[in-house]
């Protein structure tokens, strides 16, 4: 079972999404496979407008050539989430910066981490 969810809302140029999506389901496993989020997905949007007071295209102060993309990952704990994060921020593949043309800029990303036993989840 999971018990913590990293959330994620991400500024994604459109030209982009082809190599975002493969670099966002790196993010959850070791070069060696030895660790591994749960479950890790990410979808760009098809209803996301510009809000009066506020939305996601606004938060992340989108552009003309990019899409909002809301992504998540699934830990088993707080501290396996942790573990992979330490692991993640030292693989290099995961060096990629908005210059580089293969990625987004993180300076717009949004994220935060929720225990699911705080979550109020209904279907």
């Amino acid at each position: 079972m999971a018990d913590y969810v990293d959330g994620f809302v991400v500024p994604v140029p459109r030209k982009n999404l082809a190599v975002y999506s493969p670099l966002n389901a790196e993010s959850g496993q070791d070069v060696d496979g030895s660790w591994r989020a749960g479950v890790i997905a990410s979808s760009p949007p098809t209803t996301v407008k510009p809000g009066k007071l506020t939305s996601f295209p606004q938060a992340v102060k989108l552009k003309e050539d990019e899409t909002v993309v809301l992504a998540w990952i699934v830990f088993k704990s707080r501290k396996h989430r942790d573990a992979v994060n330490a692991k993640v921020m030292k693989d290099p593949r995961m060096q990629h910066t908005h210059e580089d043309g293969n990625s987004f800029d993180g300076r717009r990303l949004i994220y935060g981490g929720f225990q699911t036993d705080r979550l109020a989840l209904r279907m």
